[in-house]
């Protein structure tokens, strides 16, 4: 019978201690993981008050994502229509480069940026900027 008692404390032990690392891993421990990535270098000037800094029409702009961000992944818009751009990746960041619209030309225009980082976390963000009329 002593056999039998320490065979069941075995088990007993052996599914609490599988139990806790099962419970261990949360989402929010899988999202910390995973780093979103960064977006800088933005080279047009946001429209803030009471600057009111307009940029030029055909305005030609670039953005820095980091270097965990799958390229193919990447998403640039202004008013909701898909905004084409190219990519030129290093081993330290990707340069998004485009060029505002010609049909913007006087208009508030928010360009948003978009991509999942490698492990597959997505983050975006975005600029609001007034495009001149001339």
């Amino acid at each position: 019978m002593n056999m039998i008692h320490l065979l069941k404390s075995a088990l007993l032990i052996s599914l609490i201690a599988l139990s806790g690392q099962t419970l261990a891993y949360s989402p929010e421990e899988l999202e910390k993981a995973c780093k979103k990535p960064r977006f800088t270098d933005f080279n047009l000037h946001e429209y803030k008050a009471p600057d009111n800094i307009e940029v030029a029409p055909k305005s030609e702009f670039f953005i820095k994502i980091s270097a965990w961000a799958d390229p193919t992944t990447i998403t640039l818009t202004t008013k909701k229509q898909p905004l084409p751009f190219t990519v030129e990746t290093t081993s330290t960041f990707h340069k998004v480069k485009a060029q505002l619209p010609v049909e913007l030309t006087g208009e508030f225009v928010r360009i948003d940026i978009g991509a999942k980082a490698v492990l597959g976390c997505y983050d975006k963000t975005g600029w609001l900027i007034k495009i001149a009329d001339h």
